[in-house]
């Protein structure tokens, strides 16, 4: 049988001790997978991000698998109980609360630690935000850069996008509807005025696609009572140059022109070299700046003569 040849086999020999990684709907529940239920139905143990919610998925369908909480607060002591569990024969399901574990999502821990243990790791695919809504963004996904959740502090988030900045490839956030506003706010600040897509309620029934440039989305964002439902920002690589403010330069220049060691005409061709701004422009800016410093240092020096 060729390598690429399709397979309808039930659940290809299901295998004992082995850990299922399950991808779950990010809403829609009708997006769940034949494969993915019939794990469900065959695993000792299917180890959740949140119980309750995974519980009201199998509920949908009918499933009464045992359920043992995983997530980011108990993932090592859980991983150990886990990882006996498989050493021991069974088969266990590990899920996260909507899309791909391990996207953003508990799991790679209990992952690594089974490796390690030469457990055998088998994904179930599925659903995940991220690539359902590249799918749709119109935006280019030949390249694609997915970073997930930003910082929750504006410093580190900054420091965090002057990392990315340079990439040239789409760029996928995950991101909360209380912070939406002031993300794109520190976006602007730092990629310029670029063009995204927000996607909003993925799959659900208010779903819902914004695109524009930041600004624009800013806007309709702004205009809004409440930003509700889980968000996926999509951010085009291509650059959106920042236009050229001469305040930009301003502490640059009058630190030289007081240094008194290099012209007017002379600092025009440095920072239009610099910037790529007409040399005559920056002649005329850096003129009337030379000007107001000669004005401000003679009222200075009349001031002192008067006291």
């Amino acid at each position: 049988m060729p390598l690429n040849s399709p397979t309808n086999e039930s659940l290809q020999k299901f295998l004992a001790g082995t850990l299922y990684v399950v991808a779950t709907p990010i809403g829609n529940l009708n997006d769940i997978t034949f494969r993915a239920l019939e794990i469900f139905e065959k695993v000792a143990l299917v180890a959740a991000e949140d119980t309750r919610h995974t519980k009201k998925l199998l509920a949908h369908f009918n499933l009464k698998s045992r359920l043992v909480a995983y997530h980011e607060h108990n993932e090592e002591q859980s991983a150990k109980g886990i990882i006996a569990k498989l050493k021991s024969g069974s088969s266990v399901a590990l899920v996260s609360n909507a899309g791909t574990p391990t996207v953003s999502d508990p799991g790679y821990r209990l992952i690594n630690a089974a490796i390690n243990e030469n457990i055998t790791v088998v994904p179930i695919p599925g659903v995940s935000a991220a690539i359902t809504a590249l799918s749709a963004s119109g935006l280019p996904s030949d390249r694609f850069c997915f970073i997930g959740f930003l910082p929750a502090k504006s410093k580190k988030r900054i420091e965090a996008l002057k990392k990315l900045d340079d990439l040239d490839s789409t760029l996928i956030f995950y991101e909360s509807p209380r912070r939406i506003i002031p993300v794109i706010e520190d976006m602007i600040n730092v990629f310029g005025d670029r063009y995204a897509v927000l996607s909003r309620e993925m799959t659900k029934t208010y779903e819902e696609f914004l695109r524009g440039k930041f600004s624009a989305l800013l806007n309709e964002l702004n205009a809004r009572q409440a930003i509700k439902g889980e968000i996926t920002l999509l951010v085009s690589g291509e650059k959106i140059e920042k236009p050229f403010c001469f305040e930009d330069i301003r502490q640059q220049v009058e630190a030289e022109l007081q240094n008194e060691k290099t012209g007017v005409l002379q600092l025009a061709r440095k920072f239009s070299k610099a910037t790529g701004e007409s040399k005559n422009m920056l002649y005329d800016k850096i003129l009337e700046l030379k000007s107001a410093i000669e004005h401000t240092s003679d009222g200075e020096k009349g001031d002192n003569t008067n006291g």
